[in-house]
């Protein structure tokens, strides 16, 4: 089976390098465009080392082929404008105040998430951007144009399509019933749509994905991006000292870099650098997450946010990867930090509500293995991922040199 996936995955590549047409890579952001095109290449010609690997890219792919179409339609609730075609969410940690007959105003209750959320729009985002992602990667490494037909299909319900489009902007994302119709923190919600962006680029080629389809999306993103840094809850999330702040910096960056605002991304940026000095202390703490009740899930997710930003600064020539402030403050003194928790070597002293769960790390430490060129993480990486069987995503999209 996984032999004849393999055939079925190079079929149209076989074609293309035929014909002399292969790319020199795709227009994606996060990923490094050689080492898909190089993947890309190897699968065309058959390589029996990546069969495991294509196998369950193809096993994920033709799950979403039967996912969606999601919309912001979909939801019960009517957004306070009146137009159900803007995202609406509420706040993960708020609860209804028990003390009031109506609840509200909410109270909060950190690392408790309330489970009326998922009636709102986060989740379908999320299995949108997660769909569309796995399909692009299937086409793009030789699936064939159904994948693709499913990609454009989910884009055009979410972004593009008058009847089902989301409007750009998250005036109402992460409300607080009682409180506020809306908040900076509510940004957040759409970090997944770092990954859409490159799922775009994948599909460039495709007859499912045309012109007028990208240029619709890039004018759906250049408006939201003109609304994260003119509204005020996008000015206030820039200003956040936390990994809020952070993952706000990866999206503008990855948004402007998507509409070719490129001096734009390397101001971003480079100016991201302050907020190391700000989040990571000499020794690698980074006080605002472990102030949370699930300290090191937001530790992670903070360090995660910070090697995305680091990844798109070398697109735009700023390295943040080997930053250091005078006092010894920067990235990797954060991941080493972390590091003997992660393996197992100590014990996490600060306040964890949930499970700790290593692999947690495990996307920073295979960055860092990859661009510190330090067994140690590597290594690490292997002892966290708590599977035997390599992960395909790792195989395909990140192969060793």
């Amino acid at each position: 089976m996984i032999a004849s996936a393999l055939v079925v995955m190079v079929g149209t590549l076989g074609v293309c390098a035929a014909r002399g047409q292969e790319p020199a890579g795709p227009r994606v952001f996060v990923p490094d465009a050689g080492a898909l095109a190089e993947t890309r290449r190897r699968i065309a010609a058959g390589d029996k080392d990546l069969a495991a690997a294509v196998e369950g890219l193809r096993r994920d792919a033709d799950k979403a082929l039967k996912a969606g179409p999601f919309s912001v339609m979909d939801k019960k609730a009517v957004p306070p404008s009146g137009d159900k075609h803007d995202y609406m969410s509420v706040g993960p940690y708020w609860w209804p105040d028990p003390s009031k007959p109506d609840g509200k105003p909410y109270i909060r209750r950190d690392g408790e998430t309330n489970a009326d959320r998922a009636e709102y729009d986060n989740v379908p985002l999320g299995r949108m951007a997660s769909a569309v992602t796995v399909l692009a990667q299937a086409w793009y490494f030789g699936g064939g144009e159904p994948y693709a037909e499913q990609a454009a299909q989910l884009l055009r319900a979410w972004f593009l399509d008058e009847k089902t489009r989301m409007n750009p902007h998250l005036n109402y994302g992460q409300a607080v019933p009682g409180v506020t119709d809306g908040r900076a923190a509510g940004i957040i919600d759409t970090t997944g749509l770092i990954g859409v962006v490159d799922a775009v680029g994948l599909l460039a080629g495709s007859k499912a994905w045309t012109d007028a389809d990208q240029k619709a999306m890039q004018a759906w993103f250049e408006n939201y991006l003109a609304w994260l840094l003119e509204s005020k809850i996008g000015r206030d999330e820039a200003g956040a000292k936390n990994n809020h702040g952070t993952w706000y910096d990866a999206q503008v960056v990855s948004y402007a870099l998507f509409v070719g605002k490129t001096d734009l991304a390397r101001k971003v940026a480079d100016g991201a650098r302050a907020r190391i000095d700000s989040q990571i202390e000499p020794d690698g703490r980074q006080p605002q997450e472990l102030a949370r009740t699930k300290s090191w899930d937001y530790s992670a997710m903070n360090l995660r946010g910070w090697f995305t930003l680091a990844t798109l600064g070398d697109r735009v020539g700023v390295d943040l990867w080997n930053y250091r402030s005078a006092d010894g403050r920067c990235l990797r003194k954060a991941l080493d930090y972390l590091l003997p928790y992660a393996e197992g070597r100590q014990e996490w002293p600060h306040k964890q509500i949930t499970r700790f769960q290593a692999a947690r790390l495990l996307e920073p430490l295979r960055l860092a293995a990859a661009k510190y060129g330090d067994t140690k993480y590597a290594d690490a990486a292997r002892q966290v991922s708590g599977s035997k069987e390599p992960d395909w995503r790792e195989a395909l999209l990140r192969p060793r040199s």
